[in-house]
Order: structure tokens, then sequence, then C-alpha cells
């Protein structure tokens, strides 16, 4: 399963763009799940490390909706929008709040792979610089990034929204950055299918 987190508070551009990466997918044979924070209670972090004596996070909200999602997904796709120059509260306290699955399983996102999009109200808005802070994540937890490829490369989708939802259905570049991104997204995920299948009939 390919699961999408919008980690806008709005259903606009954000979550049009996601959801459309995520129809590009199940168009290739994927099985998705959309996560949206829109409308959900998702505290921040506190770094209590409860989690690291409980294997389990100390705040009850909406997150433990999205706990075993994302267990079951074999690749994530953080969609964000900019703000001040990065990821969204809400999209960054998604990732904080993952720390209580790392604790409870060091390995909890090995092997996964993790593709971003970003849309921003501006051209040159800060879309990389969000792309970067969802790139540092899958890093950090073991995830395998994906962008778009070398020769017109892209670190993940970018879109100019020009703060409508009207405008980023225009962005022809943007939906340019989200088929490449897409496609190196899906292909990754086959090969390392095909690694597993091979490994699972050795045994």
């Amino acid at each position: 399963m390919i699961l999408g987190i919008s980690g806008s508070p709005r259903n606009r551009a954000t979550e049009h763009v996601l959801t459309r990466a995520l129809e590009m997918l199940r168009e290739s044979g994927f099985e998705t799940e959309l996560f949206t924070v829109r409308g959900k209670n998702i505290g921040f972090c506190r770094h209590c490390d409860y989690c690291l004596k409980n294997k389990t996070c100390a705040i009850k909200d909406d997150m433990y909706e999205l706990y075993p999602l994302l267990k079951n997904a074999r690749g994530l796709i953080f969609a964000t929008p900019v703000y001040n120059g990065g990821v969204s509260a809400q999209t960054k306290a998604v990732m904080d709040r993952c720390r209580a699955l790392v604790a409870a399983d060091f390995d909890f996102f090995r092997g996964k792979v993790g593709m971003a999009i970003a849309v921003g109200g501006d051209r040159i808005g800060g879309q990389e610089a969000a792309i970067y802070q969802i790139i540092t994540f899958y890093i950090l937890n073991g995830i395998v990034p994906v962008g778009g490829g070398s020769f017109g490369a892209n670190l993940g989708a970018t879109f100019w929204s020009r703060d409508t939802l009207e405008d980023v259905q225009k962005d022809e570049e943007g939906f340019r950055s989200l088929r490449k991104t897409v496609r190196r997204f899906a292909s990754l995920l086959r090969d390392f299918e095909e690694v597993s299948a091979r490994r699972a009939a050795q045994r």
C-alpha cells in the first residue's frame, strides 16, 4: 500500500496534487491510501521520552489513526504546503510524532520508499527547502528517498499555486515534476518487491 499524507489544514491545492499522484499510482496497479491532517487533532511532540520507556506515544490523539497506516505502507508520499519557507506545522508534527514508532521498533521504517511534494504560493517560495525537510526525515528513519532524476532533475514534485486551487491545476511544470517523480517512485517500489520476492523464494 502507498500512503499519501497531506500536511495541509485545507482541502485545496496540496490535497488536490497529492490526490492526483495517488491516482497515477493506482493506474499503475498500486493500492493507495490518503491521510489528511485536515480536521484532525494532532498534537506536537513534547520530547517527554514517554515513548522510550513505554514504546507508545503519551499523546492520545488522531495520530493513532495514522500509526497503523504507516506500518502497512510500502511507500510514503508526504505533501506539504510551504509555510514561511518550509513544511507546514502540521507536517512537522506528524514527522516528529513518528518518534514513538521508532522507539518501539528501531527498524520500523527501514526499506520503505518515500517521495515528497511541496506546494508554494510563489514559484520560488521555499518548495525545495520544504522537500529537504521531508527527505531529511526519510534519511534519518531509513526510508529510501526518491526524486525525479537527472537531466532536468528535481528533488521531488514542486508546484506554484499562487494560493489558489485553480492556478495549481494550471501548473504544467509542476505536473511534469510530479509525473517524473511518481514514475521513479513506482519503479523503485517494483524493484524492491522483486528483491523481496527472490529472497522469500530462497528461504
